[in-house]
């Protein structure tokens, strides 16, 4: 199932940046720079970064609305292609970067790609994140109960590995232990908000009730937030799991 299409503009748009030091470590333990595949690229945010490190990134996802909605770049090659069965050569890439998306894969199938792909001392990343935090409790704890309990129901059984941060998921390579790395952004609450109504869960709730869940969200944090112009920080831990076959 695609459960992004739908929400393709939201997500390019909303989406917050995974931190430059994070593509920088990744170019620094890969073998070579020649090629980074990017799978399951979504709207291209990790392959825009992994261009700046690569002579070359292939980035691929299911979604055509999603890859419609990437950034065009001189380094990067957009392609459909499911995460199992990429159509890249054997043994070429160098690095193959995973962000947001491992918990929707036939695991063995991709996992057997990532190793027929790969050249000699390749490098696998894949990453998750879970909740925001705003550094505000009353503003996160508002947050958590609408991603709980008002589209809580809406998310896909999946979910749950992103939770946990990919620790029950398994992962048969060579593990590295990678640096602890966050997203940090300034936001407003209207780009707080945005974020909130790209998530799948969101757009499900909106089909099956005819009501913006996020409407509802935005008079209980009003209050809480003040001004609405007013940025503040807002932070994602990233759960990483990185290895070599």
């Amino acid at each position: 199932m695609d459960h992004f299409s739908p929400v393709a503009a939201d997500y390019a748009q909303f989406r917050p940046h995974y931190p430059p030091d994070l593509f920088s470590w990744l170019a620094e333990i890969a073998p070579a720079r020649n090629l980074a595949w990017d799978c399951a690229t979504g709207s291209g945010q990790a392959a825009v970064d992994l261009a700046a490190h690569f002579q070359q990134v292939i980035a691929t996802d299911s979604s055509t609305a999603q890859l419609d909605a990437a950034p065009l770049h001189a380094n990067i090659i957009y392609r459909r292609a499911p995460a199992e069965a990429s159509g890249l050569t054997a043994h070429s890439v160098d690095l193959i970067s995973v962000a947001q998306a491992l918990h929707w894969f036939d695991l063995d199938r991709f996992y057997a790609e990532v190793k027929r792909v790969l050249t000699v001392g390749g490098i696998l990343a894949v990453w998750t994140y879970r909740m925001l935090s705003s550094g505000d409790t009353a503003i996160d704890d508002c947050i958590a109960h609408f991603y709980q309990h008002t589209v809580g129901p809406y998310w896909p059984p999946e979910r749950v590995h992103v939770e946990n941060g990919y620790r029950r998921l398994p992962f048969p390579f060579n593990e590295l232990t990678p640096p602890d790395f966050h997203m940090q952004t300034q936001w407003t609450l209207a780009q707080v908000l945005g974020y909130l109504r790209s998530w799948s869960a969101s757009h499900r709730y909106q089909q099956h009730t005819g009501l913006d869940p996020v409407a509802a969200l935005r008079a209980r944090l009003d209050p809480l937030w003040g001004d609405p112009n007013q940025s503040r920080s807002i932070r994602w831990p990233l759960a990483l799991r990185v290895g070599r076959p």
